[in-house]
This record gives C-alpha cells, structure tokens and sequence, in this order.
C-alpha cells in the first residue's frame, strides 16, 4: 500500500471529478465465477426457487470490541442504538458534518461488547479511525476484501434466498430450524458447525445471510448446494449478484462524502491514496466540476427511515432540515423498453453507436445520468442501471425531486457521457435520451419481512 495520503493526492489534483473519471472502475471479485450457470436462470432462482450468494470475497469485515463500542456507533451512526443487545443487527449509516453519507454497513451485535460490521471499506475506514484518534475504550480490526489483501476472508459469507430457501435451511441444519424475525441472528449448527445466521436478503425475497470462520466455509458451502439439490438451488455468480440492489432500491456505489470538507483533513491524510476512497471511478451523463455535486444524503438514497434523532451523531443538524423539508427522494426509473433496445440495435448499425450497456448490470461504477422533465430541466440523477429478467425491463434508482416523484411521472435519462470520453473503460459513442417511467423503490414486492 502507497505511503502517499489521500489527501496529498488530492493536493495535486486541479480537478478531483476529472481525477475520478480517469479510473477504470473494473473490480474483479478473486475465488468467485461471473457465472455458475448463467446469468438469467441464475436471476430466476431468487424469484422462483432459492440461489446461494457468495459475498466473502467482495466485502471486509470489522471486529469492534470495547465498553465503549456502542459509543462510538451512537456518534458516527445516525441509527438508534437504544435497546440494541446481542442477536440484534443494523444498517449503520454514518454521515459526513453536512449529512452527507460516507457509507453504510450490517453491524451485528456477536457478543458482550463485541460487534461486526460488514460490507464496503468506507464505513469500516471511518469507523476506525475515531477508534484510532478518538478517547474511546475499543478494539477493532478490519479484514479487507479480498481483492485488497493477499489473506484469506476472516469471515465466509453466505446469503440462501427465494421461496424455498426455508425448505434448504430445515434440510441443511443439524437441530430444527429457530424462527428468525428479520434483521435478527441466531446461531444455528451445519455439518456440526456453529453458524451465525441473520434473517436477511438481497433480491426481495425471505432468505438468511450466514458467516463463520473462513475454514470451514467450502465444507459449509457445500452442504447448503447439496441441501438445495431438490429444491431447485442455483449458485449466484457476480453478474447477477450485481443486479440485485436495483431490485431492492439499495444505492451500493456512489461518491463518498469526503474529498472537500476542511472538518475531514486529518481523515483524508490518515487514509491511503491507493485505498477504498482513491480508487472512485465516476461514469455518466451528469457532468460538474464540484464533487460535492455527486454526494448523498440517507434521505435521498431512501434510507429515512433509519435515522433517529434520539442522540447527538455527526451531521445530525444537517439531517434535521432534511427530514423535515426533503429536495429529493429515491425512486425506480423503469426505462422504455424500445429506447432500451436501441442501445444493442445501435451495434448492428453503421455510424457512431450508442453507449453499451453490459447486462445486467453495468460495471461496478458510480454512475450518474442526468434526469430530465418534459422541458429539459435536470430534475435528478439516475444509478445502476441494471436488466432484470424476472420483470423483463431495465432498471436504475434515481434521487429525484419530490415533485416528480409520484409512481407513473414521465422523465427522460440522458444516457452516454457528456464531452471527454478519455476513460479507457469506455468507448466511443453518441449521447441519447431514453425515456422512462418513475416507480416506486423497491420496484418489486419486498418479501423479505414475510413471515415463514
């Protein structure tokens, strides 16, 4: 890892937009395949029968120990932490001063003073950071992706989810399966191994999300594939797997709120320029010179309902105002399928084609496409647009204005890069505008809650 700080980088940096719009923004997941079978049986599974998800290897996990751990969650989440006790898990959402998100992770409540937080590096960094240099009494280590490290995973994690991933859990655990409320965990014992199972799910549907030690995470993986024989099991690979926050309404990639703001120059000279926050990599038609343009708040990326004002947490004046007088809110663009065929039907043609659009999801990037009403006004930025095959139509999230924001509101995305397409992971092509839909987010009925 480079000894040069972010921040020093940033110094050097004329443009930080321009910066990140230089980065490829390929990331390759290690241990894992694109695709088991393929893609569309693969996304069938989730709605029809149950799939296996592998996340070990494309999130870090963090071990937080200490008296004064909930503390420290109190300050930098702006989650309630009131009554949290062992077998209780969050989305921690934590925020910049300006109720800007830095990130958002699951924290599990493990043990007696201790806690892990899973998912993407951003909240992790944060969080140990105030461990390092704030007066807390706490512990943590982070284990980061695996594509970051040469070490294995500390944690394996599994995600079963559909309709029969219930049948797939009785038949794969050792004692009779406990009833699980969601964003609850349990432990259960597979193959005579302890098993921290969370009632979790990542297409919409009822599923588990399960973890324990790396080394026993193929002998584990295993018993669930054989488990789900006659159930119809598919093994989820990454292609599909990127496609479900679309589905569920989950911004997963976007600029983190960190690169201007003078209250966080300590936090960019203690991260690494090569790290996480880096390495952005920004795509799309929206197109401005201030970074501060691409950041987000809770509100917006739909997460409202998780802040809790019962505690003094950093950037909590700032979200005071938005709550109660909100700009912009998320939503589902379900995009005009023939507009959508235009941009394959463009490669068959001669002159310059559109912008492609890999399937099902486009890279893993922080895409941002200009939102438009029927005067040509910007009215919000659209996000991961993804294919899903179970409804047959392309989908992205989009922070809108409210006013816009009722189910059935016609809009126009501005699809294609706006002037430089310098960027080696795009190729060259015209801008056009393809019409859609506003929906609600999530698009499809979330049945993760449903009672088994």
């Amino acid at each position: 890892m480079s000894s040069r700080s972010l921040q020093q980088a940033l110094q050097e940096t004329d443009n930080v937009v321009k910066r990140f719009r230089k980065e490829s923004g390929i990331v390759a997941f290690p241990n894992l395949a694109s695709e088991y079978t393929n893609w569309i049986n693969e996304q069938r599974a989730w709605r029809e029968t149950c799939c296996l998800a592998d996340l070990t290897h494309h999130q870090m996990d963090q071990v937080i120990e200490g008296p004064d751990a909930i503390e420290l969650f109190s300050k930098l989440c702006v989650n309630s932490f009131e009554d949290f006790e062992v077998g209780d898990a969050k989305q921690a959402v934590m925020c910049n001063p300006d109720g800007k998100l830095i990130g958002d992770g699951i924290l599990q409540y493990i043990d007696n003073e201790k806690f892990v937080l899973s998912g993407s590096p951003s909240p992790a960094n944060w969080l140990a950071y105030h461990a390092e240099t704030g007066d807390y009494d706490v512990d943590q280590k982070i284990y980061p992706m695996s594509v970051m490290t040469d070490d294995d995973p500390h944690y394996y994690t599994y995600q079963v989810q559909g309709p029969n991933a219930l049948d797939v859990m009785e038949d794969v655990t050792d004692e009779p399966l406990p009833d699980i409320p969601f964003f609850k965990w349990d432990t259960l014992s597979i193959n005579g191994h302890e098993v921290r199972a969370l009632r979790h799910g990542m297409a919409g549907e009822v599923g588990f999300e399960m973890q324990g030690p790396f080394e026993h995470g193929e002998e584990i993986k295993n018993a669930l594939m054989d488990a789900g024989e006659n159930h119809g099991i598919r093994h989820l690979g990454t292609r599909a797997y990127k496609s479900t926050p679309v589905i569920v309404g989950w911004v997963d990639v976007y600029a983190k709120a960190l690169y201007e703001h003078p209250e966080l120059e300590d936090y960019r000279e203690w991260l690494p320029v090569d790290g996480f926050e880096g390495t952005l990599s920004i795509f799309g038609s929206f197109n401005s010179d201030d970074i501060t343009d691409y950041y987000l708040s809770p509100v917006e990326a739909g997460l409202k309902n998780v802040i809790n004002f019962d505690h003094d947490f950093i950037g909590r004046e700032a979200l005071e105002e938005e709550v109660a007088n909100p700009d912009r809110t998320l939503v589902t663009l379900v995009w005009n399928s023939l507009d959508a065929s235009d941009i394959y039907d463009s490669l068959f043609q001669e002159g310059e084609t559109l912008k492609f659009a890999d399937l099902p999801r486009a890279r893993m990037r922080a895409h941002y496409d200009r939102v438009l009403n029927k005067d040509g006004d910007l009215i919000g930025l659209s996000r991961h647009p993804a294919y899903t095959y179970n409804e047959r139509q392309m989908l992205s999230l989009c922070t809108v204005d409210v006013e816009y924001a009722e189910p059935g509101t016609e809009v126009a995305l501005v699809w294609g890069e706006e002037g430089d397409q310098s960027s080696p992971a795009i190729e060259p092509h015209r801008q056009t505008k393809i019409r859609a839909t506003v929906q609600p987010a999530p698009y499809v009925t979330d049945r993760r809650k449903s009672d088994w």
